[in-house]
């Protein structure tokens, strides 16, 4: 799907960026700071298909932006307040994200539009598999992913943790961050890759991870932190 952002919060629109990036079936066409600047501009673009929109920004709102529109693709509303949700469901929009959002609230609202997308002619998503395999020895074992507590980089390798066994397997994290569903598991460091699922509590600059023994901290890199507070479900004041 094709797919713009306008949103007058530079940061804001920056997380939504990433987090189309990461999803196989957005494409961004591209990026507004301002409504006005979107309506001088779009109709120069290829077809939109969805658009994620703020709703507060100075000279016209998303709402006035709405409203100007002779024909609305798919709209996902991002707002840092819950009071515009009841005007803008009049809109018929598909989703509303309060920031700051989180990949999987992210990823919960496209699957949403593309479903609706799929039902009016449009290739629809297979559903994702649960499971992964890797090679321990001569053996292929099936690890689903809510086993998986974290993994770890050694060396020219890798320790993939589950609760109960740690396998190794001869891989790069930059592989096994590709090959794990991204909203899933997020890196958090250059040698870690954690399942978000399991995180219990952040401390600091570490992320605590309940294991069969006890818990585990696991450091979080200072390039990686903004991208995991961008990948958990946070509220803040």
């Amino acid at each position: 799907m094709n797919c713009v952002v306008i949103d007058d919060d530079k940061l804001s629109r920056k997380v939504v960026e990433s987090y189309i990036d990461r999803t196989d079936y957005l494409t961004l066409i591209a990026s507004y700071a301002s409504a006005i600047e979107a309506i001088n501009e779009i109709k120069n673009n290829d077809p939109i298909d969805l658009i994620f929109l703020d709703v507060e920004m100075p000279e016209m709102t998303g709402i006035e932006f709405l409203n100007s529109l002779n024909t609305t693709p798919q709209i996902i509303i991002i707002s840092s307040k819950e009071q515009y949700a009841l005007e803008a469901f009049e809109y018929d929009v598909s989703d509303y994200l309060l920031k700051p959002i989180s990949y999987s609230r992210f990823f919960k609202a496209v699957n949403k539009v593309n479903n609706r997308f799929g039902k009016s002619g449009a290739t629809e998503i297979t559903p994702e598999k649960d499971e992964i395999f890797i090679k321990s020895n001569s053996t292929l074992v099936k690890l689903h992913y809510d086993d998986i507590l974290w993994v770890e980089a050694l060396e020219n390798y890798v320790v993939v943790n589950t609760f109960t066994d740690k396998y190794t397997i001869h891989f790069t994290m930059k592989a096994i961050e590709d090959k794990m569903p991204s909203h899933l598991f997020s890196r958090i460091h250059r040698s870690y890759v954690v399942n978000l699922k399991k995180i219990e509590m952040i401390e600091d600059n570490a992320v605590v991870v309940t294991t069969d023994g006890g818990t585990k901290s696991i450091p979080i890199g200072k390039s990686y932190r903004e991208r995991l507070m961008g990948d958990i479900n946070l509220m803040t004041r």
